[in-house]
């Protein structure tokens, strides 16, 4: 199963002093290599500053654009992984060795297995909290 891990953080890359960006970058780089050799490694990226981030919506067919993030936050979506895991615990396991969780947070979030599927969409009974377990 795959799983997305949202690298959030407060300050982008593009911001460290240069030693720390370097000492970044090994932690990366290692990590990265260790999840290679266990099989976990799906791909990843680092993403540019929100100031490079344009936001957009669609309303009524008009196109409406904002610079930055939607959300005024500190955090900022730094980066991400794709895993491959077991299940949820083992994502969590091997995200929480991400170096960005130890500055910032790490979502963990399943993907689904296959593409979106229109006769899927229809819902005729949404399951209760207990159900779904």
């Amino acid at each position: 199963m795959e799983f997305l891990c949202l690298i959030c953080t407060e300050r982008a890359y593009e911001e460290l002093q240069p030693h720390e960006a370097a000492r970044q970058l090994d932690e990366y780089v290692a990590f990265m290599n260790d999840i290679r050799e266990s099989g976990h490694y799906v791909g990843c990226n680092r993403l540019l500053p929100a100031a490079n981030a344009v936001t957009l919506r669609v309303r009524e067919g008009k196109l409406s654009t904002t610079d930055g993030p939607f959300a005024e936050t500190k955090e900022q979506l730094g980066g991400y992984f794709v895993l491959e895991a077991r299940d949820l615990n083992e994502a969590i396991r091997i995200a929480a060795k991400i170096p960005g969780a130890r500055h910032g947070c790490v979502e963990v979030r399943p993907i689904a297995e296959r593409l979106l599927d229109p006769d899927a969409l229809h819902v005729t009974e949404v399951p209760t909290h207990t159900e779904m377990r």
